[in-house]
């Protein structure tokens, strides 16, 4: 069995490979130029969960022997992703080595217990990827029950999360899930997979620096022979030879480089540490004239709500922003879930019974 943990000796551990397993030599040959790269860990797609149906939804069992003489002939290590207890028997039975879990999969419970319940026993590496919508406690629960079903070398993988809006990336990165992920549970290592969060080949290079600059533990990194001829997601991929060149690029950074004084980092964290308490105080005083607002808007029979006077507060705040070279993002969020924590405040004085 796999020692999940050695395979992070050196960080980043990077797992590459296509998307998808296609044909024997496409695979064989991928390998082949990744191990020459010094690439350990080998992933491909086995089974390919589509959105709609009609595409390739991968070449199912019959590539599993490939994954075999993958591990035979390189001597890397072996991984797919399973999304029902038939993959997962398979995956098994074929000596993969480490087997992780897709974003559809983990955001649903019951498909989480039956994989669970299956790999109850067997003594396997699993990946939990994040679920399609950003849900800490819906990943950290897929994790549980793994843990519960007696699964010890557990690891998260940060793959984005699905979007409505059109964005630049084909999935939201978030960055703020996988970090609260990493605070709850600082013993399970953190993959990104830049190349879901990505969509395009462009834009890894970038997502990449940006993950290793948030300390996660590795990287997955679809990579393909021939790219624009795959199967499946064609434009996030590269060749093995840009992977390395890529990989070559990244700066890997240190919490704390040796021989480097904290003393000045320690002054500027304190000053931080004052202002946030500040804060903290001030929205405490802010929340409690919200209570009075409330108390007077039941007594003069007034709605909670009022659109005119938000929208022009919003307008000011976002001048504001802009003359104290703030973003107007950030501005925009933080008083968003102001305003919101003043709504909520007001509503359980004018309605109790809620």
């Amino acid at each position: 069995m796999i020692d999940l943990n050695s395979l992070f000796d050196k960080r980043p551990l990077i797992i590459a490979g296509p998307c998808s397993a296609e044909t024997e030599e496409q695979t064989i040959e991928t390998a082949r130029q990744l191990a020459a790269n010094g690439i350990k860990v080998f992933r491909a797609g086995i089974w390919k969960p589509r959105t709609r149906p009609g595409n390739f939804e991968g070449i199912g069992t019959v590539g599993l022997p490939w994954m075999q003489r993958v591990k035979e002939e390189t001597g890397m290590v072996t991984s797919t992703e399973v999304a029902n207890t038939h993959h997962v028997e398979e995956a098994v039975n074929a000596g993969i080595d480490i087997i992780w879990i897709g974003a559809r999969t983990s955001a649903n419970p019951f498909a989480m217990q039956e994989i669970a319940d299956c790999l109850k026993g067997v003594e396997i590496p699993v990946l939990v990827k994040n679920p399609v919508n950003p849900d800490v406690d819906l990943w950290l629960g897929a994790v549980e029950r793994l843990q519960d079903a007696g699964i010890k070398q557990i690891g998260l993988i940060h793959r984005g999360f699905s979007s409505y809006e059109k964005i630049l990336y084909r999935n939201a990165p978030l960055w703020q899930i996988p970090i609260e992920m990493k605070r709850r549970r600082p013993d399970l290592h953190l993959i990104c997979d830049p190349s879901h969060i990505a969509g395009k080949r462009e834009y890894l290079f970038e997502i990449a620096q940006k993950a290793l600059d948030l300390n996660v533990d590795g990287l997955m990194i679809e990579s393909h022979i021939n790219p624009d001829k795959a199967w499946s997601d064609a434009k996030q991929q590269l060749t093995p030879a840009a992977l390395q060149e890529m990989l070559g690029n990244l700066i890997i950074r240190d919490i704390m480089p040796q021989g480097i004084s904290p003393k000045l980092l320690d002054e500027l964290r304190a000053k931080i540490d004052v202002i946030d308490d500040l804060l903290i105080d001030l929205l405490k005083k802010r929340m409690s004239i919200s209570e009075g607002i409330g108390r007077y808007k039941k007594e003069n029979k007034m709605a909670v709500l009022q659109p005119a006077r938000w929208d022009s507060l919003l307008n000011k705040y976002m001048m504001m922003a802009g003359e104290n070279s703030l973003s107007r993002e950030l501005i925009t969020k933080i008083f968003q879930a102001i305003h919101q924590e003043s709504i909520n405040i007001q509503d359980k004085i004018i309605n109790p019974k809620k």
